[in-house]
């Protein structure tokens, strides 16, 4: 069923995924910005912080499985409601339930950004990124008051809890995301086209992008706290305040993305910050000063701050397909996010955390060479470059969107 969406209607529906992405943002960061006390309260190495991430790992990768399932038989909207529940709660006991949000809030957010017809998935990311900031910022603060990470951890859970419950009520019910003026599938239709987007090349295509550039941030939320505090010699606290600076730097770019790529185009925009990734993280490994080390961080953070947005942008690109291909692509980029964290732990436990990052710097290389899989699809309404704009881009040029069930 077809639904029409006033103007103000609409932007309560992105102003509420912009909340969910803080949110989740906020309590993946305030789990990471605690890692060095995690490692220390239980009293492990490298390869013991490796193992507790497969461990969390495994269990996301359920979720991610089940996404794609929730989304096709109950909606993004509906399925968000469980799942951020079992997030925040999971917060609690180190991050269960967070990858299942992850696949939904990116559906929804490519409705929204094709609705709308300009490149809003980098902002909706920069969203991601303010909360990665609020936590590792938290994260400073509660290290040097010395506060206890259960007591953290539990206070981010309960606030992800509240307002994304209050979030998700702004949000319209819809059964499937973006499906052109076809009639409504059938759940069984909706079920075979999951899995018929798995048999596309462009899928792995996109795949790549987002698996070189998920490394690339994963890599940083994870182990550049231990990697400033083991591989550069520096106290927790300042570890805490790179990862304040690579978040930083990923917002910033997040939030000048979308005019950025609506402007030069999604793939140039991807090539040249691959290279500003990639120089960056070599930057930081060889590094002989924190100020040096610093700069380097920044420069990875803003190179890696657009190729996961955008990956889900060009996923989106078909709207009759655009929810099993969002989830499709969500659940690549995110397994690189959940599996790549434990086996550089197991490598940095064989070598050392620094040497381990060169891996990062040939996945960011992998990333760069495939950017051209980004490149729109004559259906796609964002992303091309040297855009003419569409009705409603400018504020009451239109007063109702149509949004599809």
């Amino acid at each position: 069923m077809d639904q029409t969406l006033t103007r103000s209607q609409l932007v309560r529906w992105r102003t509420a995924i912009f909340t969910i992405f803080f949110v989740v943002g906020l309590g993946f960061a305030s789990w990471a910005s605690r890692l060095p006390a995690v490692k220390q309260a239980l009293d492990t190495d490298d390869f013991g912080i490796g193992i507790l991430l497969l461990v969390m790992g495994a269990a996301s990768i359920v979720g991610l499985s089940l996404a794609n399932l929730i989304v096709a038989r109950w909606g993004a909207r509906r399925g968000m409601v469980a799942t951020i529940s079992c997030f925040s709660a999971g917060l609690i006991l180190v991050g269960l339930g967070m990858s299942a949000t992850d696949v939904m809030m990116n559906v929804e957010a490519a409705a929204v950004e094709q609705s709308f017809g300009r490149t809003l998935m980098p902002l909706f990311h920069a969203f991601f990124s303010f909360g990665t900031v609020a936590g590792a910022g938290a994260g400073i603060a509660m290290a040097a008051w010395q506060v206890g990470v259960q007591w953290h951890l539990g206070l981010a859970g309960i606030l992800a809890l509240v307002a994304g419950i209050v979030a998700l009520g702004f949000v319209p019910q819809r059964d499937e995301v973006l499906d052109g003026d076809a009639p409504t599938p059938t759940r069984r239709e909706r079920f075979a086209e999951l899995a018929a987007v798995w048999k596309t090349p462009r899928t792995y295509a996109i795949g790549v992008i987002m698996l070189g550039m998920a490394f690339a941030e994963g890599s940083a939320n994870d182990w550049l706290t231990i990697a400033m505090v083991d591989g550069h010699g520096e106290t927790e606290a300042f570890g805490a305040v790179a990862l304040t600076v690579f978040s930083v730097a990923m917002t910033v770019f997040r939030v000048i993305g979308g005019p950025l790529v609506d402007r030069f185009g999604r793939v140039w925009t991807l090539r040249i910050l691959a290279v500003t990734a990639g120089v960056g993280l070599v930057v930081f490994i060889l590094a002989p000063s924190l100020p040096i080390a610093l700069v380097g961080v920044a420069l990875w953070g803003a190179g890696a701050s657009l190729g996961f947005p955008l990956g889900m942008s060009a996923a989106a690109d078909d709207p009759k397909r655009a929810a099993a291909s969002v989830s499709a692509a969500a659940t690549i980029g995110y397994l690189a996010f959940l599996c790549g964290p434990p086996v550089l732990g197991w490598i940095s436990h064989q070598i050392g955390i620094l040497p381990t990052l060169w891996i990062i710097v040939a996945l960011i290389a992998m990333s760069g060479f495939a950017s051209g899989a980004a490149k729109p699809l004559a259906t796609s309404t964002v992303g091309g470059g040297h855009r003419t704009p569409v009705s409603g881009d400018r504020t009451g040029d239109r007063d109702e969107v149509p949004a599809r069930d």
